[in-house]
């Protein structure tokens, strides 16, 4: 994947990330090292925005949303038999899902590697960058800002530097012509502009 970043130390090893790993990794003797490199290790590029909006979509779901979740079970909990208690099941369920949620945030701030945009190449597409393209199988401009988590708006063009679209005009210049696999298929641009808004 490319992503154009400042270089990164190599992870730390510490004690919480030893809970995500299957057992046979905590022990250590029957994975092979290739094996090993899982997705939690992968540095997820974010600016100090999204880094700030993810911490503060986190503090919600933890003093806001938890507690009203666990009130909400502790109130089923009072009206007695729990095996047929649907109030009681809805909440539990309610609270995995909130609680899977959280998990995902803080694994995202766990990897996440700040990135400054005005360190980066200027000139090429690079995380950070606006980028106005033609599609040269419809003929219409698209503009694309390519984000980091916790930044991504669909709607508005923001998309996420991993995407398999923004890895396809990384590195392109303007005048240059891609192609790029997607999901959905390929897609043709041409590079028309690219800009750093800040």
């Amino acid at each position: 994947m490319k992503i154009y970043l400042p270089e990164r130390p190599p992870p730390r090893e510490s004690v919480g990330e030893a809970l995500f790993l299957p057992s046979a990794e905590r022990v250590g003797d029957s994975v092979p090292p290739a094996q090993r490199d899982y997705a939690m290790t992968d540095a997820i590029p974010m600016t100090q925005r999204g880094y700030n909006k993810l911490k503060d979509e986190l503090r919600v779901l933890e003093d806001v949303e938890m507690p009203k979740i666990a009130k909400r079970i502790a109130e089923a909990r009072s009206e007695g038999d729990l095996s047929e208690n649907a109030e009681y099941h809805g909440a539990r369920e309610s609270q995995g899902m909130l609680q899977a949620k959280i998990n995902l945030l803080r694994d995202k701030l766990a990897r996440a590697q700040l990135v400054d945009p005005s360190t980066l190449p200027k000139g090429e597409v690079v995380f950070g960058t606006t980028v106005v393209v033609k599609d040269l199988d419809f003929g219409d401009k698209e503009e694309f800002v390519l984000v980091g988590a916790g930044e991504e708006d669909y709607d508005e063009g923001r998309i996420l530097v991993t995407s398999p679209l923004a890895q396809g005009l990384i590195g392109a210049k303007v005048g240059d012509k891609v192609e790029i696999e997607v999901p959905a298929g390929t897609m043709h641009f041409e590079i028309l502009e690219i800009r750093f808004d800040g």
